[in-house]
């Protein structure tokens, strides 16, 4: 299993001194930082994971695909579109 961690990036406005104008704009920059994205390849040739993790206490915040939806694919009898039922 490869793994990418990517550090989180968020575009934040700054008044013209290069402070933040308020301090909502703050925290929600060091609320932003706490989080990192990382990237798993998943059990399917081509198939990708891809999980926020909490920098601070370890846990995943969001995961896609989520990991119901991991485990379906990883199965072998699995095939496109064998989740939804589309018959009258």
């Amino acid at each position: 299993m490869t793994r990418v961690a990517l550090p989180a990036v968020a575009a934040l406005s700054s008044s013209a001194g290069g402070d933040f104008s308020d301090s909502s704009q703050s925290q929600e920059a060091e609320r932003i930082a706490r989080y990192r994205l990382v990237i798993e390849e998943g059990a399917a040739k081509g198939a990708f994971i891809y999980k926020i993790l909490d920098r601070e206490t370890g846990e995943v915040v969001r995961q896609l695909p989520r990991e119901e939806v991991a485990k379906l694919g990883a199965r072998s009898s699995y095939t496109a579109g064998a989740v939804i039922d589309t018959t009258a």
